[in-house]
């Protein structure tokens, strides 16, 4: 085993070939952190697209600086993207798993769908040698590591721990913002299969990650970790929605309770929404009931809060149809306001977004278009036959509701404004509080998933 001072040097000077395998929202900034820290690089995707990108020097997704240092690393022969898994494996040092982890099945908690790690650890494991390392970074259920991940590698005929290294190091990225999570906001969790793993992986890290690095005791703690992070706030998400509700039938703004409330040190309450989208965090909580199922114990909380979170779409859409009833809205046409999962990135998974525009249909309420002004397309809108625009004119020149999904910073408007412009809009419904409520017009209604009606 290479020392500390040799592994760094091996890795600073280029001797060091890392294959991230998954280029997609985790796998590509994942893939530039290791060629910032001097690493060589091989990008393996099943998606011909995103390997054709690469070998043209761009990024596979839409994250800052990623096509400079993309660009970069092709100029100077140091990165190459290829279909071939087993080819990556058998040409480099270090194999790292960021493919998506998803759910499958329809009973509460969803199994999860682990088919593309399987494939992953299967590809490593044909060219898999003595002394190589690898990481799976992808978000799993614990025990996936050393139980499903571990016992593929070794159809190689080398041993875990001994012949190569294992280890588990989550990802703790948000969209918009991934590489400067890994380089520069948070220490990176690194738990092995065993010590010398947990070592080898660490001394890698802390080359590429400025927080340093964590190293915890082995690879479930490392997992359920990640997980317990994503549900932490998918239960805090839950609560503030749950008490929004309350705080808008009483009359009062939820947003004022919040900022008093979070002036005590031990309160972090959250923002009220929509939803929670995205394919981290509505999952996690599957995960960890699923792994609870099947060990006789059932996470009740968790459950709950996910069961509020993926009820809210419905609830918003309950307050369109009570302030269609309070203006006497004759014939309801709505606009909704941002497809994506969050404010400011380009990025429709598992949005609430879908979920509302089900129910607006489900209850006859004509949908005149969705506005995101950072996506151009969407296939599922496409066969729901919803029109999707980058204009925001356009969105609101026609409906006389508008439904605020999503909290992209150009909704960041004065309702006085909003009003003001779009005169044919009778009701807004701000499912992200994003509105600066100043005055209500006569004729008009406002209401906010956590504040009181507003009627002119």
């Amino acid at each position: 085993m290479l020392n500390e001072i040799e592994l760094r040097d091996k890795l600073v000077n280029g001797k060091i070939t890392v294959a991230v395998y998954g280029l997609g929202h985790i796998g590509s900034p994942i893939l530039a952190a290791w060629l910032l820290s001097g690493a060589r690089g091989i990008g393996v995707d099943i998606d011909e697209r995103k390997v054709e990108l690469l070998n043209k020097g761009m990024s596979p997704v839409k994250e800052p600086c990623l096509e400079e240092i993309f660009k970069r690393a092709r100029e100077e022969g140091k990165l190459w993207a290829t279909t071939n898994g087993v080819e990556a494996s058998r040409r480099s040092d270090v194999k790292i798993i960021a493919v998506p982890t998803l759910l499958k099945g329809a009973e509460w908690p969803k199994n999860p769908d682990l088919s593309a790690i399987k494939l992953a650890a299967k590809n490593i494991s044909l060219g898999l040698k003595k002394g190589d390392l690898v990481i799976v970074e992808s978000s799993v259920p614990p025990g996936t590591t050393r139980n499903l991940v571990k016992p593929i590698l070794e159809e190689s005929g080398l041993k875990a721990g001994k012949d190569f290294g294992l280890a588990y190091s989550p990802e703790r990225i948000a969209e918009g913002r991934a590489l400067r999570d890994i380089v520069e906001s948070y220490p990176k969790i690194i738990g092995g299969i065993d010590k010398r793993s947990t070592r080898v992986t660490s001394i890698l890290y802390s080359q590429i990650a400025k927080k340093g690095v964590i190293e915890v005791s082995n690879d479930i703690v490392a997992e359920f970790e990640k997980l317990a992070e994503g549900i932490y706030r998918d239960v805090n998400i839950a609560l503030a929605n749950e008490l929004a509700g309350l705080a808008r039938v009483l009359g009062i703004d939820y947003d004022e309770v919040m900022a008093a409330a979070n002036s005590q040190p031990y309160s972090h309450l959250h923002r009220p929404g929509t939803g929670v989208g995205g394919l981290c965090i509505p999952i996690y909580p599957h995960f960890l009931s699923w792994i609870a199922k099947e060990r006789g114990l059932r996470l009740t909380l968790t459950e709950e809060a996910r069961k509020i979170n993926e009820s809210m779409p419905r609830k918003i859409v309950e307050l369109v149809v009570e302030g269609i009833k309070k203006l006497e809205i004759g014939s309801p046409k709505v606009s909704v306001l941002g497809l994506a999962f969050r404010g400011d990135v380009p990025d429709p998974r598992m949005s609430p977004t879908y979920d509302l525009l089900e129910e607006l249909r489900r209850r006859g309420i004509d949908i005149v278009a969705v506005h995101d002004p950072f996506i151009e397309e969407d296939p599922r809108l496409d066969e729901l036959g919803i029109p999707l625009t980058k204009n925001l004119d356009e969105a609101l020149s026609l409906p006389n509701i508008a439904l605020i999904s999503t909290d992209h910073s150009i909704y960041r408007l004065k309702l006085s404004e909003l009003f003001g412009k779009y005169r044919n809009i009778l009701l807004v419904i701000d499912g992200r509080h994003i509105l600066d409520v100043d005055m209500i017009p006569p004729g008009k209604g406002y209401v906010g998933i956590g504040r009181p009606w507003l009627l002119g």
